[in-house]
């Protein structure tokens, strides 16, 4: 993003990636940049409308949208549990 996002661009990249949201890299201009594959975790996103990442390798580098590419994983889902009675 060149410009300011409005609030509501914001908020809808908050809705988009909520902290604990999983993502993968494919490029990002610049020299501290985990390599491209690398997975993270989204921490948060700021005002400027930046995703704040926790990438797997330990550090710390944000994204921004509309500039570095980046997908979404697929969210996982948790195993139901089920009470199972043994026939008698």
């Amino acid at each position: 993003m060149n410009q300011r996002p409005t609030r509501e661009q914001v908020e809808f990249l908050r809705r988009q990636y909520p902290a604990g949201t999983r993502i993968t890299l494919h490029s990002m201009d610049d020299p501290q940049a985990p390599p491209p594959g690398t997975k993270g975790t989204v921490s948060y996103v700021d005002d400027m409308g930046q995703l704040g990442v926790k990438w797997d390798t330990g550090s710390s580098l944000s994204l921004i949208p509309g500039e570095d590419s980046f997908s979404k994983e697929a969210a996982t889902e948790k195993k139901k549990s089920r009470n199972s009675y043994e026939a008698r």
